[in-house]
């Protein structure tokens, strides 16, 4: 993606739900890892194109909480998203980062956390495709 693109958000909901999707396939893989590195990217991307419709001007930040602080600024009912954000941005780290002790989530996490995202992502998706 060219520069000048990184500011339309129609492009970044087709970048989020291109690994909305990865996140089904590296499940039924059982790499776990993957799917939730592949939750993460979704979600953020989503947050992105939403905030980005919005008139916000992009940062390179991978934290779905900062994220979600700034969105709120614009729909303060997405708070409720807030435990599912701070958990997957975890998922992130785990699979970026190699920490001692950290391990990343298992199959039934990451199958929790894609349930509770699919109301964030119905409404994002709304939200930029109006």
């Amino acid at each position: 993606m060219r520069p000048e693109e990184w500011r339309y958000p129609r492009e970044w909901l087709r970048l989020a739900e291109r690994d909305l999707s990865r996140v089904s396939r590296c499940l039924r893989d059982h790499d776990t890892g993957a799917a939730g590195f592949f939750l993460q990217q979704a979600l953020e991307k989503f947050l992105k194109a939403f905030l980005l419709a919005r008139g916000w001007k992009l940062r390179r930040i991978h934290d779905l909480e900062a994220l979600l602080d700034d969105a709120l600024a614009h729909d303060p009912s997405l708070e409720r998203f807030r435990p599912l954000c701070q958990e997957v941005t975890g998922y992130y780290l785990a699979e970026r980062y190699p920490l001692p002790g950290v391990s990343g989530p298992d199959e039934a996490q990451v199958q929790s956390a894609l349930a509770a995202a699919e109301p964030l992502v119905r409404r994002l998706r709304a939200a930029i495709e109006t």
